[in-house]
């Protein structure tokens, strides 16, 4: 049976994940930094493990932990991650630690450790959740967005290292997840409201605004559908090197080829509006 494992199970994109596997009969790892948060992927059929992806010591030992039960591990997902949304002047230096260690370290780490095993058998795929903020970014979002271009270049850096190995290195860039996702951005924000700048009241509003189509409006798109992109890349065998899910994912990737000063004058048109 092929093994997978998959970080941040807690919920959303990464519980979907893990019972796409098990749907395909996979031996699914599914971890998080909570186990409590794990046991009803337990009792439906995966085996789970405490992973705080920041902790290089526990990284090592559940990737060891894996190939001593399986002798295999066939696929990473890198799905644990979270967001900070904040103008970058307003965001403290401790937080851009911390989002950086969660979503490009903590990748980073697993990568190393699995590489690897897969090298010894010549077969792996690693999948690591993006977003659309991992290759355009707005005003709000340049610290999130800084982790996901991280992310990516790493990715893209890594498929040219490991061609020819058998390995394969795959990035999924989903929009707006019906998760709580948004939500817990929003709570857990870097800056209180004491802390604010002022002069970028109106950014803070457009920001809450947004909360009204973002990962609860209409445009937001099921966590499965996030899930089945990653199941079905790695089952693949000459998957492609990126998979935007969801409409607006496609149609904000494209604001890509937009003139740069374009995009400004848009992100001024939609500040403006909010204010």
């Amino acid at each position: 049976m092929e093994t997978v494992l998959i970080t941040g199970c807690s919920r959303g994109i990464g519980a979907a994940t893990a019972r796409a596997f098990l749907g395909e009969e996979w031996t699914v790892y599914a971890t998080a930094r909570d186990t409590d948060d794990l046991v009803d992927l337990a009792e439906a059929g995966c085996e789970t493990a405490e992973l705080d992806v920041t902790d290089g010591e526990q990284v090592r030992g559940v990737v060891d932990r894996i190939v001593e039960e399986t002798g295999r591990i066939d696929c990473l997902v890198n799905n644990a991650g979270y967001a900070t949304y904040a103008p970058v002047e307003d965001v403290p230096l401790r937080d851009v630690h911390r989002q950086f260690d969660v979503n490009v370290y903590g990748p980073h780490r697993l990568i190393r450790a699995v590489l690897p095993h897969m090298r010894d058998r010549g077969d792996g795929t690693i999948v690591t959740l993006s977003s659309a903020n991992g290759r355009i970014a707005h005003p709000m979002s340049g610290v999130y967005s800084g982790s996901k271009f991280a992310i990516e270049a790493m990715s893209d850096a890594l498929r040219g290292e490991v061609a020819g190995s058998g390995i394969d290195v795959v990035l999924v860039e989903p929009g707006p997840v019906d998760t709580q996702f948004w939500d817990r951005a929003r709570a857990d924000e870097a800056v209180p409201e004491t802390d604010r700048t002022p002069a970028y009241e109106s950014l803070y509003r457009a920001f809450e605004d947004a909360g009204a189509v973002g990962s609860t409006g209409p445009i937001a798109i099921p966590p499965g559908d996030v899930a089945d992109t990653i199941l079905n890349a790695a089952s693949c065998t000459d998957p492609a090197p990126r998979y935007p899910v969801g409409t607006f994912a496609r149609l904000a990737l494209l604001g890509r080829f937009l003139p740069d000063r374009w995009r400004d004058a848009i992100y001024r048109f939609v500040v403006k509006l909010a204010g």
